[in-house]
């Protein structure tokens, strides 16, 4: 299934009733647009996901001509026992997606991530803002949550108009947690009790403290003596140098309308002048600082410094809408890492960082959903959203409207629904609203799943009501259980 052209290959597509208009519409899409013969063979099963490898074995007949026989995705468990029901031709089965909406899939219409994805070569700091005012219990519980978001180093921020007497000892409990610790303070004091406890690196020294840089025995963060500028760098560059001081260079990022443009050209310059020298980004002056939702400009943001070289970010998520910043950078220097090494634009490889939409939509036509409703023949009530509308179909019944609330109405008034009890409105009700939301934000809709929010997403427990067991061999006749008053919207192919 891995050839470029498709075009000398005959597929054979097998789908249930319920499913086959779309099936055979989606089928003569992808023979137009990839060359490929194909023949779709409905079986006499209503829901395709019940079909099981000796049923299939009675009524499927595999035609000589193919080289492929696609399967729906739901019997990929099974598939080992109906290639060994079918000797003859054992090595032609394969099964599609569950959804038959996602079929082109099979056929690489995505780009694929390699094996070697998940590299990075970006450190996260993640700060914790005034420190000093946490208690030790609630200071070890945020550095641990940073660290499992993503963080690899946890930048404890010091007041800077107080000093902080138990600096040391705070330090000392972080460490026997296993954290490596950076200590972000101009008081030389808390500097020095913070690494004697454990820390690693200090932010930040300019030509105010550099002199003390030789007693802390640590690695620090060499900022600018002028914000705006690149002044003092270089004299205290050499100060740090000639005395064998480990050190990384941050320029400054300045927020939005505030110099951002020029800080950026900052950074250019300073990796043209000292090619070779770590540097770090504070990004937390735009996220922090920009009525914007945090995750697509820590994207940016860490793409400018995988490009640049720098090995190394400064976030914190104190405001809201950068909540969860570290566990975007986590996301993007993977992400970004991965682009860099292989020249390629970073599209359709991270889908965790598409939240507010989704990278996809699939959709069924009008005529499709008008033929579904035909082809139904139980009450279990299926639901759909898409142009601008949601819409519930069960036998003899296709309801529609933008509204949830008229819907709900639409289908109350309906003469022969009998079957919704206060437990089957409320269901409807929760899936109608996950609909009306996915309409607003052009999001996919699943019935019985889980909005994506990409790395928030939250998965739901099924909540079909009166599940009956799966049977364990399905008739060929309309075989969907009717005590069943809910279904989900997806069709199998």
């Amino acid at each position: 299934m891995s050839a470029i052209s498709y075009s000398e290959f005959r597929y054979q597509f097998v789908t249930g009733k319920l499913a086959a208009s779309a099936t055979q519409e989606i089928v003569a899409k992808l023979t137009e647009e990839l060359g490929f013969q194909a023949y779709v063979d409905v079986l006499p099963i209503t829901v395709a996901a019940l079909i099981t490898p000796k049923w299939l074995r009675r009524n499927l007949t595999v035609r000589d001509d193919v080289h492929y026989v696609v399967l729906p995705g739901y019997l990929e468990p099974v598939l080992a026992d109906i290639q060994f029901l079918f000797p003859e031709a054992k090595d032609k089965f394969v099964c599609g997606p569950k959804d038959i909406r996602n079929l082109q899939q099979l056929f690489g219409k995505k780009v694929q991530r390699s094996e070697e994805y998940g590299d990075y070569s970006i450190e996260i700091l993640a700060e914790i803002n005034h420190a000093p005012r946490y208690d030790l219990k609630s200071l070890v519980a945020a550095a641990n949550a940073l660290r499992d978001a993503g963080a690899d180093i946890i930048d404890i921020g010091c007041d800077p108009n107080s000093r902080w007497n138990l600096v040391g000892d705070a330090i000392r409990a972080l460490r026997d947690e296993g954290l490596r610790l950076s200590i972000d303070s101009f008081d030389r004091w808390e500097v020095q009790q913070a690494c004697d406890a454990g820390a690693e690196l200090v932010l930040s020294v300019n030509s105010s403290n550099v002199d003390a840089v030789m007693d802390w025995g640590k690695e620090v963060v060499l900022i600018p003596d002028r914000v705006g500028t690149l002044e003092g760098l270089d004299v205290n560059l050499e100060i740090l140098s000639r005395n064998n001081c480990q050190y990384r260079i941050d320029p400054i990022l300045e927020p939005l309308g505030c110099g951002f443009a020029a800080s950026l050209d900052r950074y250019q310059t300073a990796r043209r002048l000292w090619p070779d020298v770590p540097m770090l980004m504070g990004i937390g002056n735009i996220t922090e600082l920009t009525d914007c939702d945090s995750a697509g400009i820590n994207v940016i943001l860490l793409g400018i410094c995988e490009e640049l070289k720098i090995r190394s970010v400064l976030t914190t998520q104190v405001i809201n809408w950068a909540s969860t910043a570290v566990s975007e950078c986590d996301l993007a220097r993977r992400l970004v890492h991965y682009a860099q090494c292989n020249g390629i634009p970073p599209k359709h490889i991270e889908p965790k960082l598409v939240t507010l939409r989704d990278p996809k939509l699939n959709r069924f036509s009008g005529e499709v959903l008008e033929q579904l409703a035909k082809t139904i023949r139980d009450n279990n009530y299926r639901i759909f959203a898409q142009e601008g509308e949601i819409h519930i179909l069960s036998a003899n019944l296709h309801l529609h409207h933008s509204d949830p609330y008229e819907l709900m109405e639409m289908l109350m008034q309906q003469p022969h629904v009998t079957n919704i009890d206060p437990s089957h409105a409320f269901y409807l009700g929760f899936e109608m609203s996950k609909a009306h939301t996915a309409l607003i934000l052009n999001k996919q809709y699943e019935q019985d799943e889980a909005l994506n929010w990409g790395y928030l997403t939250r998965p739901e427990k099924h909540h079909r009501l009166n599940r009956k067991a799966r049977p364990a061999e399905p008739q060929p006749t309309d075989n969907t259980n009717s005590g069943n008053n809910i279904d989900s919207g997806k069709l199998e192919s």
